[in-house]
Order: structure tokens, then C-alpha cells, then sequence
């Protein structure tokens, strides 16, 4: 399993977690992706709203919004454009930083753990500020 597919992180932090179709088609595009049992895929309803968060928004990220809203449910977002939006929309959000915060106070991981976590996924692609994570790792002490 990659570094970057640490799924019991979010297992973690929530019991459920709901995820728009078009989410999982973005995340697995290049072959079909097996999600563990907490995960559910569902399908988000057309709505004026989706309509104008498509047209500022990817499909996923609009959906995700979209689905937030009608759950009544925080979202997971690290996309800025997104989160902004969400915020506005009064959705509570959390990233990958948020996650990786809560995981390290209940003692899930160690801080060492998280620093290896979080360097691999920046070597993977994932773009994330060396002071956002210092001050993370600042906020723990």
C-alpha cells in the first residue's frame, strides 16, 4: 500500500465519510480504486446551486460542496479555490494538515510519523507549504 493510501487516518477521525460520484472517478481514473467500507459513494442531485459551483469548480470539488451542503456535513477540501467557496457557504472544512493534526492529538501517529507522511506526499505531488506544516507541528506543542 503507498504511503500516500493511508485511508485508516481518515478511519481515524470519522465513521462515515460520503464522497460524490465524480470524486471517485477523479481519484480513480487510471484504474478502478477499491475503497474501504467506511466510504460511501453517492450520488449528488442536480441542483441550481451545483450548476454555479460548476461553473467556478471542477466537477468534483462542485459536487463535493454540493453535497456538504445538502448533508449538513464539514467537507474534506484542500483545493484553496474550494475552500474558500465552502467557507463562504458557511460549510465547515477540514484538509490533509487538519486530518494529520487530529491524527497526532489522539495519539494515532507520532509527530515522526506525520513528518514522514507529509514528505512523501509533497514527493508525490502534493503541493503544501513547509510553513503551513511548521506551524502545525508548532500548534502541537
Amino acid at each position: 500500500m503507498s504511503d500516500l493510501k493511508r485511508f485508516e487516518y481518515l478511519r481515524n477521525i470519522f465513521t462515515t465519510i460520503y464522497i460524490p460520484q465524480k470524486v471517485y472517478d477523479e481519484i480513480s481514473y487510471k484504474k478502478e480504486l477499491v475503497l474501504p467500507d467506511f466510504i460511501t459513494i453517492l450520488k449528488v442531485k442536480k441542483s441550481e446551486r451545483l450548476q454555479e459551483l460548476k461553473i467556478i469548480l471542477d466537477d468534483g470539488e462542485s459536487e463535493a460542496i454540493a453535497l456538504a451542503l445538502d448533508k449538513k456535513l464539514p467537507l474534506i477540501i484542500d483545493e484553496k479555490k474550494g475552500r474558500k467557496i465552502a467557507l463562504n457557504l458557511n460549510i465547515k472544512i477540514l484538509g490533509l494538515l487538519g486530518i494529520i493534526y487530529l491524527n497526532i492529538k489522539k495519539e494515532f501517529i507520532s509527530k515522526a510519523e506525520a513528518r514522514v507522511f507529509l514528505k512523501s506526499a509533497q514527493a508525490n505531488g502534493y503541493r503544501i507549504s513547509k510553513t503551513l506544516i511548521d506551524n502545525m507541528f508548532m500548534a502541537l506543542k
